[in-house]
């Protein structure tokens, strides 16, 4: 199947699959019967973690191949593999398409041998002949083990039609979704588990993989959902290995420690709890370790090339990329065609920068697997990439879209430079390049070049060490991000990871990028101020402890980088430079977060707590007067006019109390005293941004009074505190422009303002060119006005003409008579054109 036929192929697929699941949903949920047969004893005692009882069940018939094999399954559950294997055996060779030779060919295959994939083929055959949901759903498992995804959909949707209220069909039917990776797999397999948990609410398998489907988008409440399996089978060892694994990635490594040894205590030769456990080990430096757990693992399962894929995973999470690399490879050395070992080098490999080796290792993991959206998406996005320009500059190598290049590529360029000059001096280190730098003017595109699937909402740009991506202006509305101070705050990444070896927390390689911007340009900061000043109000900020596992939490994340800044302002401040410098080099050591910090400035990360704790309330306590809420049951907003005006009065410092009287005072058409009102508030808390702001308010009644002296300065005042404004800007720029407001800087402050957020704003890069032609900085003026002519403006001949003056300006007449022509040759009669090549001529010695 070709790459291009794939999304259509899924979507067929699993367009069939959708309604069957939402069928299966949509049904009115009816109590399952109590298991009745020794199978369904035995199954439900199974899935309860009930094992001993399991072998009750089920001990005295050896000849019942579904008895056998789920007698088997209790054994493996606990390791006894050899005891599982002798089981089956005979069972199988009796009926070798029975439930016991699919669960002996699945055993097999787990012990990596060879024998396992030939008995599972002859289940997957009997798929061309089955009509019972049972028959169907074991041939369907054995194809999904043999990694014949389409076959294995094909089947369960059969059986689940077959048997529409069976909830290990179901289930079985979403691991096949969750192992299969493709378009639609996370949203078809939280269906169909759905519909499992529907018909019991009990079935431990549905509940893991359930928390599993969710675990990308909601990391706290997927490990929520498998503590309640737990509840009801303390001994499943899927679920203490989602929660060791969750745990290791929000840095709560004693935490995954724990929850390894219990699946232990249950599996002793669970090949996934050693496996999780060598990463763990390889991530903390502890090679000894890690090297015992893959012996342990190899010496169970010889070509379990998973081990490494695994703890390269973690090395990536930790952006140990490079190391990633080389793990991955040791794993495909034990098993070559793994599609996801090969998927997984593929993207560690893009993050490394070698984009070459990326898509050959992609090529190969699409061929063995072409239902694997992260390939396929991978190899797309390079498709893309191959039609981007690239730009080599010292160390830099960058790439854009040939669009934005022509606009861009010379701030872009200038920025880079800028940001490494200034980052290298202050730390004192020089990365290692090049430096590949990529921005997308897709969205979509970037969060595939990032993590393989569309997405990541809210990410602007992300740095792998020596590969930054980012969006470009392009990619998101004007006014939602601030591409300079984005492309900065990466850039210092690769300062903080590389100088650290990669072992840099979230927290502080974050912090220091956020710092970082602050220091480069104040109004790139993090606008969140008046939000957190608010939080500590009501103490709902973050306790430094749990400051690295909050980035994993959707809920929290904004105020996580926001923090994370405030904490390194704190390191800073407190021990200076080299104290942020000394810790940077301490976990490159590989020390932990209290040996760092006590080995690089004396205290750890909680005892830190007071003394931030301090520094937040010199910071933000004349801010969180002015913010505390009124007692409970008091709102001024919903207040008569009297009552505000008494309650205003009698808290004439609180911003609440001012907002709410400004507001009812503008209602009743008394502008002077809401303006007054509304000047109060602003001076009480002058940060405040947004269309709510006191500042917008005062422009509105500035606006609608006609009053354009008291419109302007309340929008100077309003994009002074509100970077990303653009509105606001534009807004100013026109009511100066209306007003004959001829101080150029002024006027180029706001022009300045428009084109920092949006590059592509045509106009406001034309105006800023005429500004900064009538302060004489003609070659200012020739950047500006070479973008214009870049993005084929209507009026083409007045863009080469502003070009053509501001060369004139700066006395390169060649260039001025070459744009002059281009403009006459739009527009021949174009009198602005006219008389400058006349000038022109005139000039010529």
């Amino acid at each position: 199947m070709t790459r291009k036929a794939l999304g259509l192929a899924a979507a067929l697929v699993l367009g069939v699959s959708f309604t069957v699941a939402v069928a299966q949903v949509r049904r009115p949920s009816q109590p399952m019967p109590a298991p009745q047969t020794p199978a369904q004893l035995a199954l439900r005692a199974l899935n309860e973690g009930r094992y001993d009882e399991v072998a009750s069940i089920t001990g005295k018939d050896q000849f019942d191949p579904t008895l056998v094999s789920i007698h088997a399954r209790a054994l493996i559950a606990r390791g006894q593999y050899k005891e599982a294997e002798d089981l089956l055996r005979p069972s199988a060779q009796r009926q070798p398409v029975s439930d016991s030779a699919l669960e002996l060919g699945l055993l097999l295959r787990m012990l990596s041998r060879d024998e396992g994939t030939a008995i599972l083929g002859r289940v997957a055959d009997s798929a061309a002949t089955a009509n019972r949901a049972a028959d169907l759903a074991r041939a369907a498992r054995a194809l999904r083990a043999l990694g014949r995804f389409d076959e294995s959909n094909a089947a369960y949707r059969d059986a689940a039609t077959a048997a529409p209220r069976d909830p290990a069909i179901q289930t079985a039917w979403g691991e096949m979704f969750i192992e299969g990776r493709c378009q639609t797999c996370t949203v078809d397999a939280m269906k169909s588990f759905d519909a499992a948990l529907k018909e019991d609410p009990k079935w431990t398998p549905a509940i893991v993989g359930m928390a599993e489907a969710m675990s990308e988008q909601n990391p706290p409440e997927a490990v929520k959902t498998a503590e309640k399996a737990l509840e009801i089978n303390p001994s499943s060892v899927d679920a203490h290995l989602f929660i060791a694994a969750e745990a290791a990635d929000a840095g709560h490594r004693d935490d995954a420690r724990t929850s390894i040894q219990k699946a232990l205590e249950v599996n002793p030769n669970s090949l996934d709890a050693h496996a999780l456990l060598g990463a763990l080990a390889y991530i903390e430096d502890k090679t000894p370790e890690f090297e015992q757990s893959i012996q342990k693992v190899l010496s169970i399962s010889p070509k379990y090339g998973e081990a490494y894929r695994l703890a390269g995973e973690f090395a990536a999470h930790n952006y140990r990329f490079d190391e990633a690399v080389t793990l991955v490879r040791k794993g495909l050395a034990l098993d070559p065609d793994n599609p996801r070992a090969l998927s997984d080098l593929g993207t560690h490999l893009l993050r490394t920068g070698d984009e070459q080796g990326a898509r050959a290792a992609l090529e190969r993991s699409f061929k063995e697997h072409p239902y694997d959206v992260v390939s396929y998406n991978l190899l797309q996005m390079m498709d893309t990439l191959d039609k981007f320009v690239t730009i080599r500059e010292g160390d830099f190598v960058i790439r854009m879209d040939k669009a934005d290049a022509v606009v861009m590529q010379d701030s872009v360029v200038a920025l880079a430079k800028d940001a490494m000059a200034a980052m290298t001096k202050r730390y004192g280190f020089t990365p290692k390049g090049p430096i590949l730098i990529e921005i997308f003017p897709k969205h979509d595109d970037f969060a595939v070049r990032n993590v393989g699937l569309p997405g990541m909402i809210g990410a602007l740009g992300a740095c792998f060490g020596r590969v930054v991506t980012m969006d470009s202006p392009k990619a998101r509305p004007p006014g939602d991000f601030q591409w300079a101070g984005t492309l900065w705050h990466e850039l210092a990444h690769v300062i903080t990871l590389q100088m650290s070896n990669q072992r840099v927390p979230r927290w502080l390689t974050e912090g220091i990028s956020e710092y970082e911007e602050k220091i480069a340009r104040p109004e790139w900061a993090r606008g969140m101020d008046v939000e957190f000043a608010g939080l500590l109000n009501r103490g709902q900020t973050i306790k430094l402890a749990e400051l690295n596992a909050s980035f994993q939490d959707p809920r929290r994340i904004g105020l996580a980088y926001f923090q994370a800044s405030l904490l390194v302002e704190h390191i800073v401040a407190t021990y200076g430079d080299e104290g942020l410098h000394k810790l940077l080099r301490a976990y490159g050591q590989g020390l932990e977060t209290d040996a760092a910090m006590k080995a690089a400035i004396g205290v750890g990360l909680a005892d830190m707590q007071a003394a931030f704790d301090r520094r937040m309330e010199d910071k933000y306590g004349t801010m969180r007067a002015a913010l505390k809420e009124p007692p409970e049951g008091v709102n001024p907003a919903k207040m008569s006019l009297d009552e505000v005006k008494a309650y205003a009065a009698k808290n004439p410092d609180n911003y609440i109390a001012q907002m709410a009287l400004g507001v009812q005072l503008r209602k009743t058409g008394d502008f002077d005293g809401a303006v007054a009102a509304f000047r109060k508030a602003a001076t009480l808390v002058p940060q405040q941004g947004g269309e709510d702001s006191p500042h917008a308010l005062i422009a509105e009644i500035a606006q609608a009074r006609r009053d354009n002296a008291g419109a302007i300065q309340a929008l100077q005042s309003l994009v002074d505190v509100d970077f990303n404004n653009i509105d606001a800007a534009r807004q100013l720029a026109k009511l100066m422009r209306d007003s004959g407001m001829t101080e150029p800087t002024r006027l180029e402050r706001v022009y300045t303002r428009i084109v920092d957020i949006d590059p592509f704003d045509a106009d406001a890069r034309a105006q800023l060119g005429r500004v900064l032609m009538r302060q004489n900085k003609a070659d200012a003026a020739s950047r500006e006005f070479k973008a214009v002519v870049a993005m084929n403006p209507v009026d083409q001949a007045a863009a080469y003409t502003d070009l053509a003056e501001s060369y004139f300006q700066s006395g390169k007449r060649a260039e001025a008579r070459r744009q002059t022509l281009a403009a006459l040759e739009v527009a021949p009669s174009y009198e602005r054109a006219q008389d400058l090549l006349l000038k022109l001529a005139e000039a010529r010695p």
